[in-house]
């Protein structure tokens, strides 16, 4: 089979990607596109789906993995509390590769590294029932050299130092910000002054995590955006400093990036 010269990401807004290997498989991660109103494609709009990877049960992280599943046919990668999900909606337990911290699986050719994630993860059942689980953070080995680090909507801790040791991603997403035109579809008292991980604390992460490439993301509108600039200053002020810091790439949904076999960036479009 003949290769394609690069691996293809593109970023659909808050924490989705695609990823198009070499071989043309398609991966979707954290594929939250009908209800995301930064997102220029929907669940119906792509000729295949080969893997979906869930990091965990939040609406704009699962998304439509329902719907994908279910069209598609496509196996997916999840925790116990999103398989049991997937299941109540109709998805049978055969597509559904469940995993958790520590334990790599294969599925559609695709290798993929569980990480513990400081987050939560929950959701409601068709009966009404209350369901958790295990969230996580994941690296998709997509390619030669491209080791796709997702953060799964963590808070940040010092054993990213270890992640980064024992898997070495070098391209990852890393949370910096708030959607701010979807908060109201889950209404509370007061307000959220930080997501996950604050701009500093995501700089942080980027450097312990080791990676070569970053894309902030958790956001929708890029342009504007508060949390985006703080990270972007953090980050200009590491490297005054001297410090070893990831090339990052500023993505507005729709954007692909391409990264040769080398591991390295080598388009933005």
């Amino acid at each position: 089979m003949d290769l394609a010269p690069s691996t293809r990401i593109r970023f659909h807004g808050v924490a989705a990607y695609e990823i198009i290997t070499r071989s043309g498989l398609r991966i979707l991660c954290d594929p939250f596109l009908d209800q995301n109103p930064g997102s220029l494609v929907k669940s119906d709009s792509f000729d295949k789906v080969d893997l979906v990877i869930v990091s965990h049960a939040a609406f704009d992280h699962l998304g439509d993995t329902d719907k994908i599943a279910a069209r598609y046919g496509c196996p997916v990668i999840c925790g116990g509390e999103v398989k049991a999900w997937l299941m109540d909606r109709g998805i049978p337990a055969s597509q559904i590769r469940a995993t958790t911290w520590g334990i790599r699986v294969k599925v559609a050719g695709i290798e993929v590294q569980p990480l513990e994630c400081h987050h939560w993860s929950q959701i409601r059942l068709k009966d009404g029932s209350f369901i958790s689980g295990v969230p996580m953070a994941y690296i998709v080995y997509a390619d030669q050299n491209v080791r796709f680090y997702h953060y799964g909507d963590t808070a940040i801790f010092t054993d990213m130092k270890l992640q980064a040791m024992l898997y070495q991603p070098n391209i990852g997403c890393i949370g910096i910000a708030n959607p701010q035109e979807i908060l109201h579809l889950n209404p509370m008292p007061g307000e959220m002054l930080t997501g996950e991980m604050s701009p500093y604390e995501g700089l942080l992460a980027t450097q312990w995590l080791g990676l070569k490439s970053v894309l902030p993301c958790h956001y929708i509108t890029l342009d504007g955006d508060r949390d985006v600039a703080d990270y972007m200053t953090h980050h200009a002020a590491a490297q005054a400093r001297g410090e070893a810091v990831a090339t990052p790439y500023l993505l507005r949904p729709g954007d692909w990036i391409d990264v040769d076999p080398a591991g390295d960036v080598v388009g933005v479009h």
